[in-house]
């Protein structure tokens, strides 16, 4: 019975030892989850780091008066920035917003665009309220998206308070302002509205070099000033994005009184700050802005 009970035990470590080492062997063949997770880890950080990449040229600088957002868009890491503006007169001037998108699109793809030491930033729907009113659309919309009657597009001009935007800054505010031959509101205060705040915020933070804010419809280069000789900046401004661009330079806006405009405003803090017309409501005329653009952007960069 005990020489029985021995021989078992004996097997049963034989067994056991041959167990183990087998196991071993198992071991040593496969990688462990660690290894695997390793090995995977490349490709991950790979995709985080694009979409780090993309968010880090997105930052959102305030909402407008119904929540939706006004984002800037930065290229390139120089000291000198060029902002520009689109859509401060939302579905009204829908084609200012496309030539902004334009821009971020061309910026994209062309990782030369902006030339060293210099910093490209584009917000290019100041009024996404106005913009949305007309297009249905939240950022990114179509030609195909607007309205066929002019008509129909003036309401998008305005904020979701029915304030003029461009009637809502420091320089001449008024609470009522002009637009051609009617009355419009300029809020109840300058700055009173959360997307010219946030602009106001944004200017008095970073302090940009040249600001181009396009509207439209005229056809023109216009410097700003706010009762002052226009800055020599904003002079060498206005004439290289109008001989670029094929635009006709003015000295200032003088079709009717403007008061509370962003450019003029901008002025007033020593900011050279164009506004670039475009000639009609309808076409997005890429080609003379661009060239406009980088005439621009290569001063900057001497």
């Amino acid at each position: 019975m005990n020489k029985a009970l021995s021989i078992i035990v004996i097997l049963l470590i034989i067994i056991g030892g041959v167990w183990y080492f087998v196991s071993s062997q198992d071991q040593d063949t496969q990688p462990s989850d660690e290894v695997q997770n390793e090995e995977q880890m490349p490709e991950a950080s790979e995709s985080e780091d694009q979409i780090q990449e993309e968010v880090e040229k997105v930052t959102r600088i305030g909402t407008s008066v119904e929540g939706r957002a006004i984002d800037a868009y930065t290229y390139g890491e120089g000291d000198t920035e060029v902002l520009f503006v689109g859509g401060i007169h939302g579905g009204y001037s829908w084609n200012t917003a496309l030539v902004a998108y334009e821009l971020i699109d061309h910026l994209e793809e062309n990782e030369t665009a902006v030339p060293e030491g210099v910093r490209v930033t584009v917000i290019p729907t100041m009024n996404p309220d106005g913009l949305e009113a007309v297009t249905g659309k939240e950022g990114r919309f179509t030609s195909a998206d607007i309205p066929s009657s002019q008509e129909d597009t003036i309401p998008g001009r305005f904020n979701a308070n029915n304030v003029d935007l461009n009637r809502n800054f420091a320089c001449d505010w008024q609470s009522e302002g002009v637009w051609q031959d009617r009355a419009v509101s300029g809020g109840e205060a300058a700055f009173s509205e959360p997307e010219s705040q946030a602009i106001k915020t944004y200017i008095e933070t970073q302090m940009p070099d040249a600001v181009v804010v396009w509207y439209s419809a005229a056809g023109g280069v216009f410097a700003s000033n706010c009762h002052t000789e226009v800055l020599s900046e904003t002079q060498t401004l206005t004439n290289l994005y109008a001989q670029a661009s094929g635009y006709q330079a003015y000295e200032s806006f003088d079709f009717y009184e403007i008061t509370g405009d962003m450019v003029n405003w901008l002025a007033q803090e020593g900011i050279p700050a164009i506004s670039v017309l475009l000639s009609t409501h309808q076409d997005v005329e890429w080609n003379e802005n661009k060239r406009g653009i980088e005439a621009v952007l290569d001063y900057y960069a001497g």
